[in-house]
C-alpha cells in the first residue's frame, strides 16, 4: 500500500562517523520537521547562512559523491546515502544538523541510517505527499553511459546495468520497484572501488577516510574485505542506492521507470535538471489510496502548486 501522507522522524536521533572523502569525524542529528519542509541540512559548525536545502539546484559537485551548497557557498558533501535512506524508509521532511563538511559514511551503505530511524519510528503529518509523475520518455546518453526515464503506473522502478572488466564485479543488472520490493539488499549494499584506482582517487584529495570498514575493495579476482559480500548483487545494488538518493534531490517521490547503464552521480544529478527543463515532461500529483495488486495508482486530476 502506497503511503499518501507526508512523514517525518518521530524523535531526534544522532549518528557519528568519519567522512569518506574529507576524513573528518562528524556527528549528525536527524530532527523531526513540519509538513512541506523537505530535507534540510544545517551546518551547526557555522553560525551564519548555514541551511542547505536538499535540492538538485544546489548540487555543485558530483565527483565520486554528491555535494550541495547554498547561495553563501556553505556546503555539505556525500548526502546520497542518507537521502536514499529517507526515500526508502519513507521520510519526506527532516532537519539534519551536522558539525562538519560531510555526512559520515558509516559502513558505506544506508543500513545504519535506516536501522536507526526504524528504531524510533515515523510520524505521519497532516499533509499529502507530492509526487512527480513522468509523462513522456526522456533520455540522455554520454558514450557508453545511458540514463532514461519513462512513464509508469507503479511508482518508482529502477533498472541498473553495470559492466566492469574486473571479473569479480563483471556484468550485473537488477530491477527494483521501490513501492513493492524488499529493499534490504539495496540499503545494506556498500560503496566499492578497485584497489588499483585508490592512488588516483587520493591524488585528487578524496577518500581520505576510506577503509575496509566503509567500502568494498576489489583487487584482481578477490574481495579484500574479510567477510566478503553481503549479497550476490551488492555492486549493482549500491549503484541503485546511489541513484535513488540522487533522484530524491528532485524534492518528490517519483512515478516513473528509470534505466541506467554505467551511470553515476554526475549522470543522475545532471539528468534531474533535464527532466525539469520542459514542463510537458512531468506533472505534480497527490495520490488517493493505492493498492498495487488490485488497481495501481489512482490520482487526483489536479496540479499541485510547487516550484521545480
Amino acid at each position: 500500500m502506497q503511503e499518501i501522507f507526508q512523514k517525518t522522524i518521530s524523535k531526534s536521533v544522532e549518528l557519528e562517523g568519519i567522512g569518506l572523502h574529507s576524513g573528518v569525524k562528524t556527528k549528525i542529528k536527524i530532527l523531526p520537521a513540519k509538513v512541506n519542509t523537505g530535507i534540510v541540512f544545517k551546518r551547526i559548525d557555522i553560525k551564519k547562512d548555514n541551511l542547505i536545502e536538499a535540492n538538485y539546484k544546489n548540487v555543485f559537485s558530483a565527483r565520486l559523491c554528491t555535494s550541495l551548497k547554498n547561495k553563501s557557498n556553505i556546503s555539505i558533501s556525500t548526502v546520497e546515502h542518507l537521502m536514499a535512506a529517507f526515500y526508502m524508509i519513507g521520510i519526506d521532511n527532516a532537519l539534519i544538523e551536522v558539525n562538519g563538511p560531510e555526512i559520515p559514511i558509516m559502513d558505506g551503505s544506508s543500513k545504519n541510517f535506516v536501522e536507526t530511524i526504524k528504531n524510533v519510528g515515523l510520524e505521519t503529518l497532516n499533509g499529502k505527499r507530492k509526487f512527480l509523475k513522468i509523462l513522456r520518455t526522456i533520455e540522455n546518453q554520454e558514450g557508453e553511459k545511458l540514463i532514461a526515464i519513462k512513464p509508469s503506473s507503479l511508482g518508482l522502478e529502477v533498472n541498473f546495468q553495470l559492466d566492469y572488466k574486473n571479473e569479480i564485479i563483471g556484468k550485473q543488472q537488477n530491477t527494483i520497484n521501490f513501492s513493492k520490493d524488499d529493499l534490504e539488499n539495496i540499503y545494506s549494499s556498500r560503496t566499492f572501488c578497485l584497489y588499483e584506482d585508490i592512488a588516483e582517487i587520493k591524488k585528487y584529495g578524496l577518500a581520505k577516510g576510506g577503509s575496509l570498514d566503509n567500502a568494498i575493495v576489489v583487487q584482481d579476482n578477490k574481495v579484500l574485505n574479510k567477510d566478503g559480500l553481503r549479497n550476490d548483487k551488492e555492486f549493482v545494488n549500491h549503484k541503485i542506492l546511489d541513484l535513488v538518493g540522487d533522484f530524491f534531490l528532485s524534492g518528490f517521490r517519483i512515478i516513473g521507470n528509470i534505466k541506467s547503464v554505467q551511470g553515476g552521480h554526475q549522470l543522475s544529478t545532471s539528468f534531474i535538471k533535464k527532466v525539469f527543463e520542459q514542463k510537458n515532461n512531468y506533472l505534480f500529483l497527490e495520490l488517493e489510496n493505492v493498492d498495487y495488486k488490485k488497481k495501481g495508482f489512482v490520482v487526483q486530476n489536479q496540479k499541485i502548486a510547487a516550484s521545480a
